[in-house]
């Protein structure tokens, strides 16, 4: 009997047939039948009822976690949110990875007879054991990293999560950037010429937020959030992100907003006021420069190299925030 194309490679992928149900796995596992649901809603994937929607893989990993629960070393709530978080993370990268390597091979193995030997199939198969290597690769790295900013920053406070536990604050500078008039260049461009834009935005922001030692918590397509220890690290980074931006004339300018203050670490994203004052100050900024409140400029006023130029602005009322006198920063290269 012959596969259909889309089956072949959804096999490929997932490694082999899907044979279980969510039953025979918590069965298996000795697991609840919500504790599996949970898990795999976590994932982001949608209910599968009582269908056979599970490979030997899949069990390998409800084994998996089953033995993390017997040997107590993590509990379900923790499970769940990394579950989440992997989710979140591994679906994004996913989407990149089918829109830059895979792409034309999925559409080349959906296309071709089963019955080819050797083909696009194979070629998938070939490709995603060193996808996952490199994967496993790039995950322990930024795990070193994480671990290298955790054991580097103390905390200032604690405070309360929506799980129950305890998220530490620490001080850090939040920066926004965004793309000037995006709606309108929306219109404008068609869709290719748009991808192109977003795309170098959002790869010249990661090179030079991370560049800088920095780290780049979301991009939103026409908008990148990052944290910096420190504002003249976030303030360098602004500078370079204009330099950029204004030395391609493709690129549309773009406007940035800093804050320094206390911010909660949650899950890879930060949360707190620091975020929010920086994101209202993003949106004082006009296109080419950047703004800051007044801790990022009394830091930036006092640092030892004068560096940095800081111009204050006229108070204003700011949503959420009340009377403020905002700092514009000038590019001293200008």
């Amino acid at each position: 009997m012959t596969v259909p194309p889309g089956d072949r490679l959804r096999s490929i992928v997932l490694g082999g047939a899907e044979r279980y149900t969510r039953e025979e796995m918590a069965s298996a596992a000795r697991l609840k039948l919500e504790d599996i649901a949970r898990l795999w809603r976590a994932m982001g994937f949608a209910d599968v009822g009582d269908a056979r929607a599970f490979t030997d893989a899949d069990l390998s990993a409800v084994l998996r976690v089953a033995s993390l629960l017997e040997r107590d070393l993590v509990d379900m709530e923790g499970l769940t949110d990394i579950a989440r978080s992997m989710g979140q993370t591994t679906s994004r990268l996913a989407d990149w990875e089918i829109d830059t390597l895979g792409r034309h091979v999925v559409q080349a193995g959906a296309q071709a007879d089963s019955t080819e030997t050797p083909g696009p199939g194979e070629d998938l198969a070939e490709l995603l054991p060193e996808l996952e290597q490199l994967l496993i690769y790039v995950w322990r790295r930024q795990l070193a990293a994480s671990v290298g900013r955790l054991l580097d920053h103390q905390p200032t406070q604690a405070g309360d999560t929506d799980s129950g536990g305890v998220t530490e604050a620490t001080t850090a500078t939040v920066g926004f950037a965004d793309l000037v008039s995006f709606t309108r260049l929306s219109r404008q461009l068609d869709d290719t010429e748009l991808t192109a834009v977003v795309q170098a935005f959002e790869s010249d922001s990661a090179d030079i937020i991370h560049a800088a030692s920095a780290r780049l918590v979301k991009t939103l397509g026409d908008e990148v959030m990052f944290v910096s220890d420190g504002a003249e690290q976030a303030a360098a980074i602004a500078l370079n992100l204009h330099r950029t931006h204004n030395a391609n004339d493709d690129l549309p300018q773009i406007r940035v907003g800093l804050a320094t203050g206390a911010v909660l670490n949650r899950m890879g994203d930060v949360f707190g006021v620091t975020v929010n004052r920086a994101s209202r100050f993003t949106a004082l900024a006009r296109p080419g420069t950047t703004v800051l409140d007044s801790a990022t400029a009394e830091v930036l006023n006092d640092t030892s190299e004068t560096v940095f130029t800081v111009r204050s602005l006229t108070p204003r009322p700011v949503r959420g925030l009340g009377i403020v006198r905002p700092h514009a920063l000038v590019d001293p290269t200008t």
